[in-house]
This record gives structure tokens, sequence and C-alpha cells, in this order.
């Protein structure tokens, strides 16, 4: 058959597509905006029916779909949630009923790591996630997800791809192709999209601390959140520079648009914007549809520090929950419970100090709850994400300081003046 005979052999309903997907096994399905909310909508329905029960679902960073069908509360039990990052959907269902908790199973684990955890470490039964249109030669793009999402989908022994004409269509190394599909669903429904919120006073007096570390032709990383987009837009005077980085959002394609960002000086890819995954708009999508100059890879390939560092002059800029006097980087981990996870910090801090003239930066706001609370810290609330040996630039609002080459007691004076006023001398008293 040519392609579009195979596809239109395969295409049918979101109901009859799941039926492939047995109880008692393991699903990965897409991340963030790449999750297939007509497939997760027919699981739930199944879940519901009793027809599919002991389900584990593997994934990162859910958002509203799967947090409106499978991960409905009523559901765990029957529907497994294998967690490798929480996000909002999980916090909101333990917040609400904190007997979830124990119903959703955290897997600690770097992003970077997560491909092959899923493949080798448990191997995937199956596979639902939102693929752009085919094109002539019978190839699915992965759009705003290849992250391990692409792995996965070459492995699991069941593919079932979402195709939405919404979708953008990026260049990656390995596209799905029709015949390595088991079902075809169409679904044409707005992407997800993500505004950016006004950066707090604190978030603008960081950012104008880091952006003064960014020269010409650095190669850049951004986390999410707020305080990425104040760098950015303070940037936006740089030469050359180059994109590298786990996550693609607007700020950074607002870098490109403006000639910015050229990627000409990089060492992988060059000319080419570089990503895993991606979240944004509706006009950032369409920025990235067809856009020759972007190019995905799976995350064990773009959060690889060895990959990473044979760029030069990387900045990797990230947050975090707390630090301790040491330098020690509590990121994922708050009021007793697991909040995120380690996602690929700790990646782009080695990756960007072994990168030649690179720098890793992490950044967060000097407390918590209102100023009540300092996030500069004798002792840590939860696990270390960033050891302190790896530790390289901590940015408050009260300044910067580069920890490395620095004894415990270097540390705890540098620390201990990023941290608020209010906080210094208690904090002084464990020297």
């Amino acid at each position: 058959m040519d392609a579009r005979s195979l596809y239109e052999a395969k295409l049918t309903t979101a109901d009859k597509a799941v039926q492939a997907i047995d109880s008692n096994s393991d699903l990965a399905m897409g991340m963030a905006v790449a999750e297939p909310p007509a497939l997760l909508a027919a699981i739930a329905r199944r879940a519901e029916a009793g027809t599919l029960t002991d389900l584990r679902v593997w994934y990162l960073l859910s958002q509203v779909h799967a947090g409106s069908t499978i991960f409905r509360r009523e559901l765990l039990g029957p529907i497994r949630p294998q967690c490798l990052f929480m996000s909002g959907v999980e916090r909101a269902l333990i917040k609400a009923d904190p007997t979830a908790e124990a119903l959703i199973d955290f897997v600690p684990c770097a992003f970077s790591g997560s491909p092959r955890v899923m493949r080798d470490e448990v191997g995937m039964d199956a596979c639902v996630l939102t693929v752009s249109p085919m094109d002539t030669d019978g190839y699915f793009s992965f759009g705003v997800a290849n992250d391990y999402t692409s792995i996965v989908a070459h492995s699991a022994r069941t593919v079932i791809v979402e195709v939405n004409p919404a979708m953008p269509r990026v260049a990656c190394p390995a596209p799905l192709h029709v015949s390595q599909v088991s079902a075809i669903v169409e679904n044409a429904a707005p992407l997800l999209c993500f505004g950016e919120a006004d950066a707090a006073p604190e978030d603008e007096a960081i950012a104008a601390l880091i952006a003064e570390m960014i020269d010409d032709g650095a190669c850049l990383q951004m986390g999410i959140g707020n305080l990425p987009g104040a760098v950015c837009r303070r940037i936006a005077n740089r030469q050359d520079m180059g994109i590298h980085t786990e996550l693609l959002t607007p700020p950074l394609a607002r870098l490109a648009q403006q000639g910015a960002v050229t990627n000409r000086l990089k060492a992988t890819e060059t000319g080419l914007s570089v990503y895993s995954f991606a979240m944004g708009d509706d006009p950032f999508y369409r920025w990235m549809d067809g856009n020759p100059h972007v190019y995905s890879l799976p995350v064990d390939v773009v959060n690889d520090p060895a990959v990473i560092a044979r760029n030069d002059k990387v900045v990797s800029v990230n947050a975090t929950i707390q630090v301790d006097l040491q330098g020690a980087c509590n990121s994922e981990f708050m009021g007793g419970h697991q909040h995120s996870a380690a996602g690929g910090q700790v990646d782009f801090v080695r990756g960007a100090y072994a990168s030649k003239g690179g720098l890793s930066v992490i950044a967060c706001r000097s407390t918590a709850k209102g100023g009540t609370v300092s996030r500069i810290v004798p002792k840590l609330d939860g696990p270390v994400t960033t050891p302190r040996n790896d530790v390289h630039w901590i940015v408050t609002e009260h300044g910067a300081a580069n920890l490395r080459g620095k004894t415990l007691r270097e540390r705890a004076e540098l620390l201990i003046g990023l941290a608020d006023p209010r906080f210094r001398d208690e904090l002084a008293k464990g020297l």
C-alpha cells in the first residue's frame, strides 16, 4: 500500500482505537501540548465502564486534557499515574483530596533519562500522542513534543496517533511513519496555549543581573516561568546567539525573530534552534510550523551534558525553591510534598559549566509566602536536586554569587548576602 492508502486503512474513531490498549499494561502519553484529548477521553470512558483496569500511564508535565479525563479523582485506581514530573494537575488533585497522593506514583528521574526508563527499564505496551498531519512521504511530525515521546513511539507495541492540523510540522531526525502506527484518529482542536504573565519586581531584578552575564555569541537554555522571559527581553540587542534548550518558548522565539539569535556559532546543529519540547501560544506555534531554522531532538540528546558542552558559551538559566548554605539546591519539593521534579536542571548545570566559556545560573527570589519564609536556608526541606559540587552561579534579587572554588564558609557568607536582610542575622548564627 502507498502511504495514503495505509492512512485511510488505519483511520478510525477514538473509541475504537483505544480498544487496542490492554488492562494491566503500561501506556505512555504525549507530553504537555502533545496530550491527545480525544484519545484520553476515550480511555477515560473505558475506565468508567470498567473495561480498562490497572493501566499504568507514564508521562511528564500533565496538562488539562489529562486532568479532565484520565486523571480525574474517581478514575485513580483503574488508572495509575506513573509521574516523572508533577504539574498543577497532580498538585490540585492532592490539595482537593490528600488520599489521592497515594494513588499517584512519582518516579524520580532526570528528564534526560526518561526515554531509557520508558523504553528499556519498563517497556511501553502502548503510546498515545498528538502529531501533525502526514506529509506526502507518509511521515508525521512530533511537533511540539519530541522529548521522550518520539523514543517511545518508535518502540511501543501499539502506537495510536491523534492527527491535529494545528500541530506545527517541525523537522527532526526520526519522524514517525504511517507504517509504524497502529491506529489513526483525526481531531481538529486548538492546541493548549500558555500566556506570559508580567514578572514581579523581584524577578525583574534577578533578570537584570542574569542579563549582564550574557554576551554576544551565547548559546541559551532557558527554563519555564516569568523569569526567563524577563531575561530574554533584556538581551535582544545581543548578536549571534544560539538556542539549545529542552524547552522552547515565545521569549526565545522572539530573540530569533529579532535577529539576536542566528545559531551560526553553534558547533551542534549549526544554524538551527534546537529544542526537545515547546509550550507557547498560537503565533508561536505558527512560527514553528515549517520553520527551516527550528529543529527538534529527543531529550536524551538535547539534555546530554556532553552534547550541551560541545557548544561554546552555553548559558543555562533555571529556577529553584531552596538553596542551603553549602550551595545545594532543592528545586522540586515543597511543603512536605513533591512539587515538580528534577527535570533537566542538573543536565544543563553540568553541560553549561563544561562548555568553553559557559556558565549555569540557578535563580530564586530570596523569600516565599509573602516574604515570611527565606529561600536561603541552613538545611533543605526536601531532596537535593542540584548538588553543591555542581552549582555555579546563584542569583536572587539581592545579588549574584559564583560558588565555584569557594570554601564552605565562603559559600555560606556569599549566600547569606543573597538572602533577604530580615533573615541574614539568623542564618549567620550557624557559621
